[in-house]
């Protein structure tokens, strides 16, 4: 697939609490064809651990 499923866009960035939830978000966008794009961004919101990882979609010949 050349162009990522259901109008999604090339270039992603997903963000959330560190947890369990955002870890599937991520591995699901890794199944769909994304790639992680350099290493995720932590920061703390005085009450969460809150993280940041940008995918990008790898086009398949």
């Amino acid at each position: 697939m050349s162009t990522p499923p259901e109008g999604l866009p090339v270039y992603r960035v997903l963000t959330g609490p560190d947890d369990a939830a955002f870890c599937q978000r991520v591995s699901e966008a890794i199944e769909l064809g994304y790639q992680l794009h350099e290493g995720p961004a932590v920061t703390f919101n005085g009450e969460n651990v809150i993280v940041v990882q940008a995918l990008i979609w790898r086009a398949l010949p």
